[in-house]
């Protein structure tokens, strides 16, 4: 189910009005927690599954580890953990990487003249599993350090996990900010209603209105960028940096919002990320909830900072190929982790280096040079989409091989490009076009295209401002009421086929 097709709006109707009806704690938890298992289950009920066995792991992992740390039973204390570890780690190892590295294993043991190799499961994804494995694994993590004790109840427990707005793409929950809140039934006087359909709408307009509308642009250039001139490799990457930030950000803001409208809050997500002054505060902006979470879970663990030059820069690397893995089962994810982590790690050094002296100049150059080298990555990170699939089109030709004739209005020749597609091969032609601007292509675009990043821009800016957000609190109810309903009525209109979120293939 999505935020933005028709059928979400009844049912989070429902959801509202039975739990603000329901006078017990328990029973509106109770509620919740079926309408977000009803919500996950409209995509696959088949793996409900993994997120009631995730829960009931990470529960009684929990529960064992502060008993054993009560007792002075440290092994038992480590065993428990690594249980969760494992069963977690290894429930999103098997689903989302077992194909990816049995492919990889086998091309290198063909290289090699091996003829044996590893199985190919085709195995399916499920859908929000990156996420609710990370937001499981910091519970028994924090209770295995002393930061949070164990709760008792099977069914907050539940809830956190399965909660269903923030469940099938975040923003990633800590337990340490959620579970507290389920301990006493939320009142209707601490619901910020004003600003929270505010936020709603402001998801809405960019998901359905700005990343849907960008996304036939983006779709066109990626699929066959060799037929297109430089210009246009230009303002097909801008438009996907648009894309997948509005896609994105749209879905956690209305994620927060539908939260706080039930009376729970969420972590915030993004922070305008494009206009980051530094490599280093895009990531403080972008995808708040995950680069806190590689930050407190990996980073500081593996030593941070705090061991010299050369093991900060090997720390910060690894974070961040680690961080593109989590995105996704192909190479091109850790080019694009890895590119990441170079640019953190020469900022550093050019920090280190340089100080405060160049503060004035990076003003104005550092948001541009940022946002360039996040537009770069970019590259790699769609063409990495692209190739995750591409090993879905090759299983679905390997299952049926006339799968051709039963898609209409695409060449058999380019289905079949498509399912020998390098994701690598693919980035490298476009950054001829987009950094080197070399291309052979004819098919453009035009400078018009530009303008519209030049209109999005601008709304960046003003948001970052908080001026939009001030003229609503302005309006008086009867004022709020019409203008809130007319640009709803319009931002409906641009729904045409509710499209998947981006991040639902993570």
């Amino acid at each position: 189910m999505i935020f933005t097709e028709l059928r979400f709006f009844p049912f989070f109707a429902l959801a509202f009005c039975v739990a603000w009806a329901l006078r017990a704690d328990r029973a509106r938890k109770t509620w919740l927690l079926l309408c977000s298992y009803a919500f996950y289950a409209a995509w696959d009920w088949r793996f409900l599954g993994l997120i009631v066995g995730s829960t009931l792991l990470d529960h009684l992992a929990a529960l064992r580890i502060e008993a054993a740390a009560g007792a002075g039973r440290q092994g038992a204390r480590r065993a428990w953990l690594l249980a969760s570890l494992t069963g977690n780690l290894g429930m999103l190892g098997f689903f989302k990487y077992w194909d990816f590295f049995a492919e990889s294993a086998n091309t290198l043991l063909m290289s090699l003249g091996f003829g044996s190799s590893l199985p190919v499961l085709n195995v399916i994804l499920p859908v929000g599993i990156s996420f609710f494995t990370f937001q499981t694994l910091s519970y028994s993590i924090d209770v295995y350090r002393g930061q949070l004790r164990a709760t008792r109840s099977l069914l907050d427990v539940g809830l956190f996990v399965g909660f269903f707005p923030q469940l099938v793409a975040g923003p990633i929950v800590r337990a340490s900010e959620f579970l507290p809140q389920l301990l006493q039934r939320p009142t209707w006087a601490s619901v910020e209603l004003r600003p929270l359909l505010v936020l709603f709408l402001s998801g809405f307009i960019k998901k359905a209105c700005v990343a849907d509308s960008l996304a036939p642009f983006v779709d066109g250039y990626f699929a066959v960028p060799a037929a297109y001139d430089a210009l246009s490799s230009w303002v097909a990457v801008t438009f996907y940096a648009t894309q997948i930030y509005c896609d994105f950000s749209g879905y956690s803001d209305m994620a927060i919002a539908c939260a706080g409208l039930l009376g729970y809050r969420l972590t915030d997500n993004f922070r305008h990320p494009y206009l980051a002054a530094s490599i280093t505060d895009f990531w403080r902006r972008w995808h708040i909830s995950l680069s806190t979470w590689l930050r407190d879970y990996l980073y500081i663990p593996l030593g941070g900072s705090r061991r010299g030059t050369l093991r900060t820069q090997a720390n910060l690397m690894i974070t961040m190929l680690l961080g593109g893995l989590w995105h996704g089962a192909a190479w091109n994810f850790v080019v694009w982790g890895g590119l990441h982590g170079l640019a953190l790690i020469v900022h550093k050094g050019w920090r280190r280096v340089v100080g405060v002296r160049s503060a004035g100049l990076m003003a104005w150059l550092g948001p541009l040079l940022t946002f360039y080298w996040v537009c770069v990555a970019w590259v790699f990170f769609r063409t990495g989409s692209l190739d995750m699939g591409s090993r879905e089109l090759r299983k679905e030709l390997a299952l049926d091989p006339e799968l051709a004739e039963k898609l209409p209005g695409i060449s058999p020749v380019w289905l079949q490009q498509m399912a020998e597609l390098d994701g690598l091969e693919w980035s490298w032609t476009i950054l001829k076009s987009f950094v080197g601007l070399q291309s052979s292509g004819e098919w453009s675009f035009g400078w018009g295209r530009l303008g519209i990043f030049g209109v999005l821009a601008v709304a960046h800016v003003v948001a970052s401002r908080g001026w939009a957000s001030a003229a609503w609190r302005r309006l008086p109810d009867w004022g709020f009421a019409l203008a809130y309903g007319g640009l709803f009525g319009l931002a409906v209109n641009f729904v045409s086929g509710a499209k998947a979120f981006i991040y639902f293939q993570f």
